[in-house]
C-alpha cells in the first residue's frame, strides 16, 4: 500500500513523450430538446467554417457531416505537440418523415442549430384477432 499520490507535479509533462501518443477525439457533442412545437438540435462544431459542414436528410435520417482538411506542415516549425484533429466527422439523427423544406439550420460561433417541426406520433400498432 502506498501513501504517496498517484501523480506528482509535472508527471504529465513526460506523458507527452510516450512512445504511443494518445490521439485526441473529435466528437460533435449535441443537445436535443423540444420547444414551441419544434425539435431543436444544437451541435458543437468548433474550428469549422460554414462551408465545411453538410446537412442532408434521407429516409428519415438527418445526417450532419463536417470535414476539415489537414494543414500542410511548415518545415520550419519544430512541433512539441500537435493535437488539432483533421478529417471527417458525422452524426445522424432519426427525424421521421420530415422533408428538407421543414428543416432550418444556422451556424454561429461554432454552434450549428437545426430545428424542425415535431412529428405527431401516429398509432401504428394493430391488433390481430385471435380465432
Amino acid at each position: 500500500m502506498s501513501l504517496l499520490p498517484g501523480k506528482f507535479y509535472l508527471d504529465d509533462f513526460f506523458d507527452d513523450f510516450a512512445p504511443m501518443p494518445r490521439m485526441p477525439r473529435m466528437d460533435m457533442k449535441c443537445d436535443i430538446y423540444e420547444k414551441g412545437g419544434n425539435v431543436h438540435i444544437e451541435l458543437d462544431v468548433p474550428g469549422f467554417d460554414k462551408k465545411d459542414i453538410k446537412i442532408d436528410v434521407e429516409d428519415g435520417i438527418l445526417t450532419v457531416e463536417a470535414t476539415k482538411d489537414e494543414e500542410k506542415e511548415d518545415e520550419n516549425k519544430n512541433y512539441y505537440k500537435k493535437e488539432r484533429v483533421y478529417g471527417s466527422f458525422k452524426r445522424q439523427f432519426n427525424v421521421g418523415s420530415i422533408s428538407e423544406e421543414d428543416i432550418n439550420a444556422k451556424f454561429n460561433n461554432g454552434v450549428l442549430e437545426i430545428s424542425f417541426p415535431k412529428e405527431e406520433k401516429k398509432e401504428t400498432k394493430k391488433f390481430i384477432e385471435i380465432k
